[in-house]
């Protein structure tokens, strides 16, 4: 006589739960709503005329680099909002075809990006180490170099000057890199240094017991971490070193001029030219709000990463 397993009996399923009636959003009344409204408009007013002040010299000198000398000269930029059959890209052409000022323009990314590149690297390095490792007179280096701040560039022109002459380096390009990575890096590892001592110490710990070394610590904690504030120091470095005249007027000669330089030589040459001047200018600041404008996601992330920590 065999025996059958007696199936288990599904237990019911749970009755539906009442939700009760759909709530009903409760709007608030239109004279709250009016009240809120007005509070918060002179605010937005105040915002948007700032903005549109700050704004407005760009979009003159953007004008004014689409229109003729002879059109700048007779009238001011904003004639051309009821007239734009005046504006053109002639002078862009020109500008273009002008081989100084295209020279220029290659000789500012050769200074700014090694620039900024160098002054991210060392500084990033040297922040790890003032924040994570232990070496004698750590504190006392730390703050040599916080006193740096306060040393003006202006000092050191005339005796970097004379070094860079026995070196043989005046008048070249690696000598207007090393004179902005010098005076970038106190600010870039004194702004790394407090953003690594935010790190949770657990962190490394775990790596290290899992047998990474400082430099793996580093690369894979520290790295990713330090991102936004890393991006933060590279876009303010780029747009300092971009927008330098006073180093390349005095360290670079005529052929490794910045276009800062070149610009100024052009309104030396050819007085209030502005047809040149202008679009020559335009073309210095785009490529500074390009940069700020692709990377400024890390930029607000920087900013706000040591009040999220």
């Amino acid at each position: 006589m065999t025996t059958t397993a007696e199936r288990p009996i599904p237990a019911p399923p749970p009755p539906p739960v009442d939700a009760g009636p759909p709530r009903r959003v409760v709007r608030e009344p239109l004279p709250r709503r009016i009240v809120q409204a007005l509070s918060h408009g002179p605010v937005n007013v105040v915002l948007i005329v700032i903005a549109l002040v700050w704004l407005l010299p760009t979009a003159g000198l953007f004008v004014s680099s689409l229109r003729s000398a002879r059109d700048n000269a007779d009238s001011g930029w904003w004639t051309a909002i009821t007239d734009w059959r005046t504006l053109s890209l002639e002078n862009y052409r020109t500008i273009l075809d002008n081989e100084r000022i295209v020279e220029a323009l290659q000789n500012t990314v050769l200074i700014t990006v090694p620039a900024t590149v160098g002054v991210v690297a060392v500084a990033a390095l040297a922040a790890y180490a003032f924040a994570w490792i232990d070496f004698r007179g750590r504190d006392w280096f730390f703050i040599a170099v916080v006193a740096l701040l306060v040393v003006p560039l202006q000092v050191a022109l005339i005796p970097v000057a004379s070094l860079y002459g026995d070196l043989g380096i005046y008048g070249d390009l690696s000598g207007v890199v090393l004179f902005h990575i010098a005076f970038g890096l106190p600010f870039a590892i004194f702004l790394l240094r407090n953003f690594f001592a935010g790190i949770p110490r657990e962190l490394l710990e775990a790596a290290r017991i899992d047998g990474a070394g400082e430099f793996k610590v580093f690369r894979m904690v520290v790295l990713p971490i330090g991102l936004p504030a890393i991006a933060s120091l590279a876009i303010f470095q780029f747009l300092w070193t971009w927008n330098d005249l006073l180093v390349g007027l005095v360290f670079a000669s005529d052929v490794n001029a910045p276009i800062t330089v070149a610009i100024r030589n052009q309104t030396r040459q050819f007085g209030s030219n502005i047809d040149i001047i202008a679009p020559a200018a335009f073309l210095s600041m785009i490529v500074p709000l390009l940069v700020f404008f692709a990377f400024q996601r890390y930029f607000v992330q920087g900013l706000l990463a040591g009040s999220e920590r």
